[in-house]
C-alpha cells in the first residue's frame, strides 16, 4: 500500500484564519480548551480554530503555556500556496 496524499478542503473562513496565523497575528491562550486569539481578541469561531489544529494545518498548542504564538505547520503553509 502506498501513502497517497489526502486532499484537504477548507472553507474561505478557514483559509482566512490560516492566513492570519501565517502572518503572525494569532496566539493561543492555554488551558483545557485553548482559545485562539487574533490580533489580541478571542476568535469568535472556535470550531474553525479547532478544525485547523485537527487537520494538522496549525500546530497544537501546549495547554500548560499561558500564551503562545500560533504556528502553521508545513501542510498549512503549503495549502495556502495552492489554489
Amino acid at each position: 500500500m502506498t501513502n497517497m496524499p489526502v486532499a484537504i478542503t477548507v472553507s474561505g473562513r478557514e483559509r482566512a484564519l490560516l492566513r492570519a496565523v501565517v502572518a503572525g497575528r494569532c496566539q493561543f491562550r492555554g488551558g483545557c480548551e485553548p482559545v485562539l486569539l487574533v490580533d489580541g481578541l478571542a476568535c469568535a469561531d472556535s470550531w474553525v480554530a479547532r478544525r485547523l489544529v485537527d487537520l494538522g494545518l496549525v500546530a497544537a498548542p501546549d495547554a500548560r503555556v499561558p500564551v503562545q504564538p500560533a504556528t502553521a505547520t508545513e501542510a498549512g503553509r503549503t495549502l495556502l500556496t495552492t489554489v
